[in-house]
């Protein structure tokens, strides 16, 4: 009875096919459906991609609002900028206030998530006149904004779309891959570049470019993607910073304070002492952003930043309100120099994503790889209308 069992079974394993070849059958079904399902978003991301690249660069470019004219005297205190800033809009919240170097205008950030609302008044740091009012919320950029975040539809469908999206087109480049490995250095060569001649037909040269494409534009947009899913997926994120090796707290944390008020006027009289310091002990910061606190029992943080348009270099730094004591939390986000290797690669994650950590050569890579993967749904969609339209001719 074993016998037959055991012969059965061999018969069975003779009629299966390879392992190889299921697995790139598995690979192309799905291939085919995730990216068919994938396709639009993919798409419209990296059409949007494409227009933020030199977001920063192109709101500089018409900037000089920003350069104010050296004077012999102090800036203005944060309270000072606080006051005046909130003259401009009574009911807003004050996000932060943007201390720069001498010659650099007063940044007061307004932003409230609902109803959305994101405004940026611009203060002269010796006179506190107002320079300009800058709405974040209208123009061309804030609609490409809105498209790569939420797809132009409310937020809670258009950004689990997005991350979603995201995180499924890194399973279709993977599926990708797989069906492209080469059996040998000849099939190697052949699919690194497109050969066309007179016979070549439509569908030949469609399938042509998207594996050319898809092989050259792999690593970038493995990248880009895996940098959208730790900037969109919280599951995602814990998972990545726990594989590197974290182990402080992931999230954004901002202390309470460590001390008491001994009176009223000392709530506002440390706030106003903190930036001359800082100025003075981190003589090389590039900009100083104070988060004004939320209450009476909350830390004042302060983002130090060293390099123009990076932010995974900064410094979060927190100190207590009245005696302006710094606090050190146990999260990533802290004094950059105390970071690890799992620290660093979470707050890398942006900065990589949009290409700023490389510099304008990071950015010119990002954008010519975002409109190249605009390129390969659109192929990938024609290849299947083209195929089910051949089956069609034939039956």
């Amino acid at each position: 009875m074993g016998l037959w069992v055991l012969l059965f079974i061999i018969e069975i394993m003779k009629k299966k096919p390879p392992l190889k070849q299921r697995l790139k059958k598995t690979a192309r079904k799905i291939h085919l459906f995730i990216g068919l399902v994938t396709g639009l978003i993919v798409f419209i991301l990296a059409l949007t991609g494409v227009c933020l690249s030199f977001q920063d660069e192109i709101r500089d470019f018409y900037a000089d609002y920003k350069t104010v004219k050296k004077e012999a005297k102090p800036f203005l205190t944060a309270s000072k900028v606080k006051e005046i800033a909130q003259g401009v809009f009574p009911n807003k919240a004050i996000h932060g206030s943007v201390f720069g170097r001498d010659t650099e205008a007063i940044e007061v950030i307004f932003y409230e998530a609902e109803p959305a609302f994101y405004r940026k008044v611009y203060l002269n740091p010796y006179s506190g006149a107002i320079l300009h009012i800058e709405d974040y919320l209208s123009g061309f950029l804030a609609f490409a904004l809105q498209g790569h975040k939420t797809l132009w539809l409310p937020k809670s469908i258009g950004a689990v779309l997005v991350s979603y999206g995201t995180f499924l087109f890194l399973v279709v480049l993977i599926s990708g891959i797989v069906l492209w490995w080469p059996k040998n250095r000849k099939h190697l060569k052949q699919s690194l570049k497109i050969k066309w001649t007179k016979r070549t037909s439509l569908k030949k040269k469609i399938i042509q470019v998207h594996t050319v494409l898809g092989v050259y534009l792999c690593f970038f947009a493995l990248i880009i993607g895996i940098t959208g899913s730790i900037i969109g997926l919280n599951w995602f994120y814990f998972i990545v910073f726990k594989t590197v090796g974290g182990t402080k707290a992931p999230q954004f944390i901002i202390p309470n304070n460590i001390s008491k008020p001994t009176n009223i006027s000392s709530k506002t009289i440390p706030l106003d002492q903190l930036i001359p310091r800082l100025q003075k002990d981190i003589p090389n910061y590039r900009n100083l952003e104070l988060h004004y606190p939320d209450s009476d029992s909350t830390a004042i943080y302060v983002e130090v930043g060293y390099t123009e348009g990076v932010y995974y270099n900064a410094d979060y730094r927190f100190y207590d309100q009245y005696s302006l004591q710094k606090i050190n939390p146990n999260s990533i986000y802290s004094v950059y120099g105390e970071s690890d290797f799992a620290d660093k690669t979470i707050r890398m994650a942006y900065d990589t994503h949009v290409g700023a950590i490389f510099g304008l050569f990071g950015k010119i890579i990002v954008f010519i790889a975002s409109f190249l993967i605009s390129v390969l749904p659109i192929t990938g969609v024609l290849i299947w209308w083209k195929r089910r339209k051949d089956k069609k001719q034939n039956k």
